[in-house]
């Protein structure tokens, strides 16, 4: 298990490469809500994401043998260009394994910050096999996106940055894609919390985790079809054991429900978000009863939006 000392050390080796960002309060968000919500700016993170933290912590811990051939990774996005900022910090070599679908904002920083795309089918054996040909031709070496100690060891500095600036925080709320964000977020819930409670948000158009949450082992989303790419991995081992072990709930919301969230923050808050990270807002709104209150931080988790869907994420 990842200890409260690991995080911390971690959150100091990290913290020149990173942003420590804002937290934002909203009256009207606030009145809607019924509850005291303090939102974690991770949209204004290095790379547009929280996944800088994981990405630049887990290659601060390789050795000079383990980098001389670069490093590797698969993503949709946000971590494809944690690592690629992450190689250019260590001056290594990047190669990137993307789905051929992926956004084409998050392809371009990629691309800018100096790694190799490979592009693949858009789907999870395809990204693995990609990935092995690659290990197999140069050696690089394989930062897996959440599956990883290391990784989800930064992930959690960002819950640990919110509980130091709000210690009053009676809940947090992050989404759920591989689980890397929310199992950081559960281990610093836990150990940096007031008995904070760590709540999961999720698209019922990828609904793996609540289901693995219940049975206690990897299950399959029923089916896939939500606005909310950041979010379409399923959960590793590491991260369902971290989750099941210190997880309050993982709560499901519509694509209808997304969409308001995310109009919401652009006409409340002001800011650049994807989809993907308004879903714990959602999750707030539609349960509001659960919340009404409560002092509640919910974790924006990035701001790579493709401007070109823009119309159809507000829709």
């Amino acid at each position: 298990m990842i200890s409260k000392i690991q995080i911390t050390e971690a959150h100091q080796k990290i913290a020149p490469y990173i942003h420590r960002t804002p937290v934002l309060t909203n009256t009207y968000l606030n009145t809607l809500s019924g509850a005291n919500l303090y939102f974690k700016c991770e949209n204004f993170q290095k790379i547009g994401a929280f996944k800088a933290r994981g990405a630049v912590n887990a290659a601060l811990n390789l050795s000079q043998e383990q980098i001389q051939n670069g490093i590797c990774t698969h993503s949709s996005g946000n971590h494809a260009q944690a690592i690629a900022y992450a190689a250019k910090i260590l001056g290594a070599k990047a190669y990137i394994v993307m789905p051929k679908n992926a956004p084409q904002v998050k392809i371009n920083a990629v691309v800018d910050y100096g790694a190799q795309v490979i592009f693949c089918e858009p789907n999870l054996p395809a990204r693995e096999a990609a990935v092995e040909k690659i290990i197999q031709e140069t050696g690089a070496y394989f930062i897996h996106p959440f599956n990883n100690q290391d990784v989800i060891t930064g992930q959690a500095t960002c819950a640990k940055e919110l509980l130091e600036d709000h210690p009053e925080l009676q809940v947090i709320l992050a989404p759920v894609g591989g689980g890397g964000l929310f199992a950081g977020t559960c281990l610093s819930s836990h150990y940096f919390g007031r008995q904070t409670l760590a709540i999961g948000a999720e698209p019922e158009g990828a609904a793996d985790a609540v289901l693995s949450f219940k049975s206690g082992k990897l299950e399959q989303a029923p089916y896939i079809d939500t606005i909310a790419d950041g979010l379409l991995t399923g959960l590793g081992e590491l991260t369902l054991d971290i989750i099941r072990q210190h997880a309050s709930d993982i709560l499901l919301v519509s694509e209808d429900e997304i969409k308001h969230a995310m109009r919401l923050v652009y006409e409340r808050l002001k800011i650049v978000v994807e989809p993907s990270c308004v879903v714990p807002l959602a999750a707030v709104l539609r349960n509001k009863a659960l919340f009404a209150g409560k002092h509640v931080g919910i974790i924006l988790t990035g701001g790579n939006i493709d401007l070109d869907k823009m119309a159809t994420y507000l829709s």
